[in-house]
């Protein structure tokens, strides 16, 4: 059992569903992003998913763009992520990376791979990649025990969703609206249709993201998936913050009312 799975079913043991934050690396600075994951962590998120900035981010909206495009002008390297990977891993919650398929590809399928296993990540989603193209990437990950986490959305047909469900080893992200990331003040009520089409074809945890911003949201989500995925909202306190120390006070407050959530408590919300 790998840590991403382990993670999964730790929540499933306590009844919940896990909580899984979004944040890029190098933002606000790499060391203020990783300090910015240990309070995440440490305010209840059980998973981590680290963003590999990307000068063409085709599914983000423009709060992560915002955030994206500030650590890419700080100079922002591989390196510096896989470094920011490993912090995450450090804090003993699973840790993954979020990437396009093109700065993968051209760092090398098996450099990346080797190296994120060696930094204690336990996977990689890759949200603009299809199975079907996928087959050294699917070499490379089996190779080094590596999980892989595809997408799937309302539109996949089952057949699509079928395909994806049996390529995806660490659990299938449910992406519960069409479009860009973001925050918004309802959760699509496609998702929970969307969780059980997925279902249908894997008894693999299936997490729900794009959208979820509140405490009440994530305990609506967690009623019928997995995990519940919150990017947007938590990159938002640290791009809204006067100063760093508020950014952390903010992320550390959304993050433990999201946390309370998921274990259905929504009193604080």
């Amino acid at each position: 059992m790998t840590s991403l799975q382990a993670a999964f079913a730790a929540a499933k043991a306590e009844g919940r569903a896990a909580l899984i934050g979004y944040l890029p690396a190098g933002f606000p600075t790499v060391d203020a992003g990783i300090a910015a994951i240990e309070v995440m962590v440490e305010a209840g998120v059980d998973i981590v998913e680290v963003g590999l900035p990307y000068t063409d981010p085709l599914m983000d909206g423009p709060t992560i763009q915002a955030a994206v495009e500030a650590a890419l002008r700080a100079g922002i390297t591989t390196a510096d992520v896989l470094r920011t990977v490993e912090a995450s891993a450090r804090t003993g919650a699973a840790s993954l990376l979020m990437s396009y398929w093109n700065p993968l590809e051209h760092y090398g399928v098996a450099e990346v791979t080797k190296a994120l296993v060696a930094g204690g990540a336990a996977g990689v989603i890759t949200p603009d990649l299809i199975p079907d193209e996928a087959g050294p990437w699917i070499e490379a990950t089996d190779a080094v025990g590596l999980d892989r986490v595809f997408l799937v959305a309302p539109s996949s047909t089952d057949a699509r969703i079928d395909l994806t469900a049996k390529a995806s080893t660490g659990f299938v992200y449910a992406a519960s609206t069409m479009g860009v990331t973001g925050a918004r003040s309802s959760v699509s009520n496609r998702a929970e249709e969307l969780v059980a089409r997925v279902r249908r074809f894997t008894d693999r945890p299936v997490a729900v993201g794009l959208g979820v911003s509140t405490g009440a949201q994530a305990a609506e989500v967690a009623r019928f998936a997995d995990g519940v995925i919150v990017g947007s909202a938590l990159v938002r306190c640290l791009l809204d913050a006067r100063t760093p120390d508020e950014g952390l006070e903010a992320l550390q407050t959304l993050a433990a009312e999201l946390a309370a959530g998921v274990r259905g408590d929504t009193s604080a919300t």
